[in-house]
């Protein structure tokens, strides 16, 4: 990746040296060495403005993975919190080991820079240096094809990507999504470079590529799809004469991933029992199905269809000119296809603006760019202006046609860790102390931002970080789910609304057979207690008092893109 960076910076092409000394380069020159890096940047900070809109959201599911920082910082190992069994309830080892990383250094999960909470500010400056190593990538990637334009792609990719709230707000989220979209771009970079230089057989290509392909299986698991883009594309452009050496460079590129993949596999199934994450067993993701294929749609309708035609027409045109160009694009199109193909056969994800999409919109913005640029470049001035015009105009109807969809997400963006830590590990906190529970346990569904401030043992409703709960999800037996939380485990304290009642049959009236009564009421569940683990009654009572009117105030005027102080920290709340 050093080097990706490095040659970027030099804006030299390989295969000529610089005939004009650096004391006599004349403006233009000096103009053209500094093009890509300046585009890059100006790239960023559009992305950049574009996700400061997003204020100091971070979605909760990110904070598992921070809770589970902290537990392996602190020498706990893998936990969700103190004291709790090994469970995988996080599904991106690599953005959890840089959590892990910015904790021991200070940068993390210790308090405020200029007024902002580290665990805002950390993960978010993270995805700022992911998202300018990803535009460095497509500017490595133009300089193969056009050396003296790839600031010109740069700049139309990264326009592409800042127009796309999927990718910016998902991106700064803090979950893994930038990384993930980093190594995407960094594989497609690798392998243009390598076709279109002629060393895709070297050994240096080949581990380059298979490490890169590791780092997104540990980023994500469908991140794995990537390590078969350097042998697809191996296949594609190999010549009888380099047979031999195209297989030992599969050879060694198969041995980069598979060694230290397997070592991970099997260290997982030591530690957690599982050949797969737990978050993937409560997913109950199934056997992918040929008619899941057809969800990818839902993202052309987004990116919009003006913008995907005049992208497909490039490319096509690109595509039937023999050349540089076309070899580039279609080692360009290999990873983009298998990307696409692991968002189809991943089950729909509950949370907006597609989730799992952040590697397909990286690479479909490289691929409309270059196609774009390359055409143009071949066209006459009509031909130009007719195409700028396109481009322009198609962004332009993209953008507008995302606006409300956009709107909305802005408003209420995906559940916030700062909501969840105040609304249920602060108040459960209070609960506790207010009746009495010294050593509780709490149930409920939304986990992140609990678990960075209770104080309380919790059983995940959701299942990411409980064995017994995810696998009654993926065997579809609620009957054994409600056995496990209501008779074995029989938590103190329990939340449940919407779809965690429904899906799991948590009813109000079942619970009330097991004996829990209501403290606060919300939806079509709530917020309850045991009623035998209360010693004196007139507790519950004052609770409700002390509840109701302090949650319905929270509720309404829940603001998801606002902090929650310096630090989330166990206990919170209790004195509330």
């Amino acid at each position: 990746m050093n080097a990706m960076l490095l040659a970027l910076l030099d804006n030299r092409r390989p295969d000529r040296a610089r005939t004009v000394p650096a004391a006599r380069a004349s403006p233009a020159s000096r103009m053209r060495r500094w093009a890509d890096p300046a585009a890059v940047l100006a790239a960023t900070a559009l992305i950049a403005v574009r996700a400061a809109g997003l204020g100091r959201w971070i979605v909760d599911d990110a904070a598992v993975t921070f809770a589970y920082a902290r537990s392996v910082d602190e020498g706990l190992g893998p936990v969700q919190l103190p004291g709790a069994a090994p469970v995988e309830g996080y599904s991106n080892p690599s953005w959890l080991a840089l959590m892990a990383l910015g904790r021991r250094l200070g940068l993390f999960d210790h308090g405020a820079f200029l007024g902002v909470s580290d665990l805002v500010l950390y993960p978010k400056a993270l995805a700022l240096l992911c998202t300018a190593g990803t535009l460095a990538c497509i500017a490595w990637t133009a300089r193969a094809v056009l050396p003296g334009r790839a600031w010109a792609v740069t700049l139309l990719a990264g326009t592409a990507l800042a127009t796309n709230l999927s990718y910016v707000a998902w991106s700064f989220s803090g979950l893994e999504n930038p990384l993930y979209g980093l190594s995407a771009a960094a594989t497609a970079a690798l392998l243009v470079r390598g076709v279109t230089r002629g060393d895709l057989t070297a050994p240096r290509t080949a581990v380059a590529a298979a490490t890169i392909a590791l780092l997104a299986a540990l980023t994500r698991p469908d991140g794995a799809v990537l390590a078969g883009a350097y042998p697809l594309v191996l296949a594609l452009f190999v010549r009888r004469r380099e047979l031999p050496r195209s297989v030992r460079a599969l050879a060694l590129h198969a041995g980069v991933v598979a060694v230290p993949y397997g070592a991970f596999l099997l260290w997982r199934h030591a530690v957690f029992g599982l050949w797969v994450p737990n978050t993937a067993v409560a997913k109950a993701q199934q056997t992918p199905r040929l008619a899941q294929l057809a969800q990818t749609g839902d993202l052309l309708t987004y990116a919009g269809w003006a913008f995907a035609l005049i992208g497909a027409l490039c490319a096509g045109a690109v595509l039937a000119r023999p050349g540089t160009g076309r070899r580039a694009l279609v080692a360009l199109l290999v990873p983009l296809l298998l990307s696409l193909l692991a968002y189809g056969v991943l089950g729909r994800d509950w949370m907006a603006l597609y989730r799992f999409a952040t590697p397909v919109w990286v690479l479909a913005a490289a691929v409309a760019a270059l196609s774009a640029v390359v055409l143009w470049e071949a066209e006459g001035t009509r031909g130009k202006a007719v195409l700028v015009a396109a481009l322009t105009g198609a962004l332009v109807l993209s953008h507008a046609g995302q606006a409300d969809r956009e709107a909305s997400f802005r408003a209420h963006p995906t559940l916030s860790m700062c909501f969840v830590a105040e609304r249920y590990g602060q108040v459960f906190n209070a609960y506790a102390q207010r009746l009495g529970l010294r050593h509780a346990t709490v149930a409920l569904p939304d986990l992140g931002g609990t678990l960075l401030t209770t104080r309380l043992r919790v059983l995940d409703l959701a299942g990411l970080t409980d064995r017994r709960v995810a696998d009654a999800y993926a065997s579809g037996d609620m009957s054994a789910l409600r056995d496990h939380v209501l008779r074995a485990e029989r938590p103190e304290l329990l939340h449940v609304h919407t779809a965690w009642v429904s899906k799991p049959g948590l009813t109000v009236a079942r619970l009330a057979e097991a004996g829990y009564v209501p403290l606060y009421r919300q939806q079509n569940g709530g917020d309850f207690v045991r009623a035998d683990a209360v010693h004196d009654p007139a507790r519950i009572t004052a609770v409700r008092a002390w509840a109701e009117p302090r949650l319905d105030r929270l509720i309404a005027s829940q603001d998801h893109t606002s902090g929650c102080g310096a630090t989330l920290t166990p206990g919170q709340g209790a004195a509330l």
